[in-house]
């Protein structure tokens, strides 16, 4: 079999896996992303091995050399996985508005801030507290900081909840807490190589990842609804969508290139472009993509766990341990910065910032890679990001189940008044889209 048909074959195997366990997990009233992710744990190579180890095909491709053609599959995969989540986060933007965001600005910062400092030092004290060196315990101080906002923004959108308070406060703080989680590892992967930080290099990086936010966030707002007409003049089929994905793509890419996570360009992108999406049905052009890419991100995700991380009791503990910390620092402080809102929404917020996902994994390899941390503490940090990934999302469900009731209920009652030909002004139900 060639290996572009084994990539294909692999692409087919995910999707179709995917899609099914999603089915099941709603079906047991659950979120679909959890189907997903654990049908990854399923399919990867320290279970079923059904996705993930090269065929002939791809071992020829790199001349018989077993850990180049694995790692060759990997990326090929892990590659159209990333599409998938900056299409998510591009989806997101799209749906939520500038002007939403700042109505809730200095909550979202203080809900970023207090959601990066509990778990920072609640890691640092714990480490040390079991007799860890220093760098490590900083190290894994910075990993409990991260949170994949792409997990709670699929279980909010899949609810039709993006629309929410506590949503667009969500969005905002993960905007900050990428930043604040950049400058933080840039600090500890310093210490690890040389022992000092460069004061420069880290100001240099929070003046950057700042002037992109701001100058995407606005100007890009300001200048679209202006400027964005003029693609109609534009010859090729589906002109607005196609500069769309190439802004989403560029700002994506210009993200990572500045040390951000992509997905925050892409959110940013889908941010600028939300005044526009509806004059040009730009949702509905995109939703084939989202359909096709994003559930084969979360698969990826769960393809990414060693289940022989767990293999030692004592690696195990500490992992366990590691994860209660993270859970509870961050949705502790995250949920103290919606102080005043309620509970419900306290903890929504709080849940919702708790997945670490793939951004955890990502500063795990990091610190892998620096040499800030050996294998143990690796595994360590990759159990903790993926049992905060598993956790967060039926919590959510469970959380915000009063308020989709309650919006069913709604809905079925302007139904019924406009069977009975009772008048139902758009004003009267504009405020539950």
């Amino acid at each position: 079999m060639p290996a572009s048909l084994e990539v294909l074959t692999a692409l087919l195997l995910i999707f179709a896996a995917a899609k099914a366990a999603g089915e099941l997990a709603l079906r047991l009233r659950q979120p679909a992303v959890i189907g997903e992710l654990l049908v990854g744990i399923v399919l990867g190579p320290s279970a079923l091995g059904l996705v993930g180890r090269p065929g002939v095909g791809i071992l020829a491709a790199f001349h018989g050399e077993q850990a180049a053609a694995e790692e060759g599959l990997r990326l090929a995969l892990e590659s159209i996985a990333e599409l998938g989540v900056v299409l998510l986060l591009f989806y997101v933007g799209l749906e939520t508005r500038l002007r939403d965001l700042l109505a809730v600005g200095w909550r979202a910062a203080l809900v970023g801030t207090l959601g990066v400092l509990l778990p920072l030092f609640g890691g640092i004290a714990l480490m040390l507290a079991l007799g860890e060196p220093e760098i490590e315990s900083l190290f894994i101080g910075v990993a409990l900081v991260a949170t994949s906002v792409g997990i709670t923004a699929r279980v909010l959108r899949d609810l039709g909840l993006l629309g929410l308070p506590e949503a667009r406060i969500i969005l905002g703080a993960a905007v900050l807490d990428d930043i604040l989680g950049l400058l933080l590892l840039t600090i500890v992967s310093g210490l690890g190589e040389t022992g000092h930080v460069e004061v420069t290099q880290v100001l240099g990086i929070a003046t950057r990842a700042l002037l992109f936010t701001v100058v995407v966030a606005g100007v890009g707002t300001w200048a679209i609804p202006r400027w964005f007409s003029l693609v109609e003049r534009l010859r090729m089929s589906e002109a607005p969508l196609v500069i769309a994905l190439i802004l989403m793509l560029g700002l994506a890419v210009f993200a990572a290139q500045l040390g951000l996570a992509a997905i925050i360009g892409a959110f940013l992108a889908g941010l600028a472009l939300a005044d526009v999406a509806e004059d040009y049905d730009l949702e509905r052009q995109a939703l084939p993509l989202y359909t096709l890419l994003v559930p084969i991100f979360f698969v990826m995700t769960g393809l990414r766990v060693d289940l022989k991380a767990f293999a030692q009791p004592a690696t195990l503990g500490l992992a366990l341990l590691v994860t209660a910390v993270a859970l509870v620092t961050k949705a502790v402080g995250a949920g103290l910065g919606a102080f005043g809102r309620g509970w419900r929404s306290m903890a929504v917020v709080g849940v919702g910032m708790v997945p670490r996902g793939e951004v955890g994994l990502i500063v795990a390899t990091i610190g892998l890679a620096e040499g800030v941390v050996e294998q143990r503490l690796y595994g360590v940090v990759v159990a903790m990001s993926i049992l905060t990934t598993l956790l967060a999302p039926p919590v959510l469900h469970w959380l915000l189940g009063p308020i989709v009731r309650t919006r069913t209920l709604q809905s079925a009652e302007v139904s019924t008044m406009t069977s009975r030909g009772e008048g139902v002004s758009h004003h009267d139900t504009a405020g539950e889209d």
